[in-house]
C-alpha cells in the first residue's frame, strides 16, 4: 500500500493518522504576512517565478500557464485567489509546482518557510467563522512554538467549482 493510498479521504476529521508519519509533514509558505502550510506529497517542485505565458480572458487569479518538460502547468496567483492585497514579485516570490486532483498545476506565494512537521496535538480543526470567512478550504490550524499555521486543503481549493475554468486536459 503506498502513502497516499493510506491517508484519509475524508479532512474535515483530524488530517492525519498515526500509521501514516508523512501525512504530517507540510510544506509552508508566506503569503500576505500568513504563514500556510500545504500536504508535502501534493508538492512536485518549488521554482523561481518567471516566464509565465498569459492567458486572455481568463480568471484574475489565473496568472497563465507554463511549459514544464512538455507539460502545460496551469499558474494560480494564491494572492489573488484569497483575495489580497496585490505585492510585486521579488527575488523570494516561488512558483510551487503541485500534483492536484490528478492535475499538475502551480501557486505563486511570497516565498517559501520551510518543511515542517505536526505532531496530532499541535493541530486544531479550522474554527467556525459562520458566512464572514469561507473556511472550507482550512482543513486546520496548526500550532509551530508561538505561531499559528494555516493548513489548506489544496485539493478542495483547487477543485472548487470556480476552478472548474482549468480543463482537466490541460496536461
Amino acid at each position: 500500500m503506498t502513502l497516499q493510498q493510506q491517508r484519509p479521504n475524508n479532512v474535515a476529521k483530524p488530517p492525519v493518522t498515526a500509521s501514516d508519519p508523512a501525512a504530517n509533514e507540510f510544506l509552508t509558505f508566506r503569503l500576505g504576512g500568513e504563514e500556510y502550510g500545504i500536504d508535502i506529497l501534493k508538492v512536485q517542485e518549488i521554482r523561481c517565478y518567471d516566464a509565465i505565458t498569459q492567458i486572455a480572458n481568463s480568471p484574475g487569479y489565473i496568472k497563465g500557464v507554463i511549459n514544464l518538460r512538455g507539460i502545460i502547468v496551469p499558474i494560480v496567483d494564491m494572492r489573488i485567489k484569497f483575495n489580497l492585497a496585490h505585492a510585486s514579485y521579488d527575488q523570494f516570490t516561488v512558483v510551487i509546482i503541485l500534483t492536484v486532483a490528478g492535475r499538475v498545476m502551480g501557486i505563486v506565494v511570497d516565498g517559501v518557510s520551510d518543511v515542517i512537521t505536526l505532531e496530532n496535538e499541535q493541530m486544531r480543526q479550522a474554527p467556525g467563522l459562520g458566512s464572514v470567512i469561507e473556511t472550507e478550504f482550512i482543513m486546520g490550524l496548526g500550532a509551530v512554538g508561538e505561531r499559528m499555521l494555516i493548513l489548506i486543503d489544496i485539493e478542495k481549493l483547487m477543485s472548487g467549482s470556480d476552478m472548474g475554468l482549468i480543463a482537466p486536459d490541460l496536461n
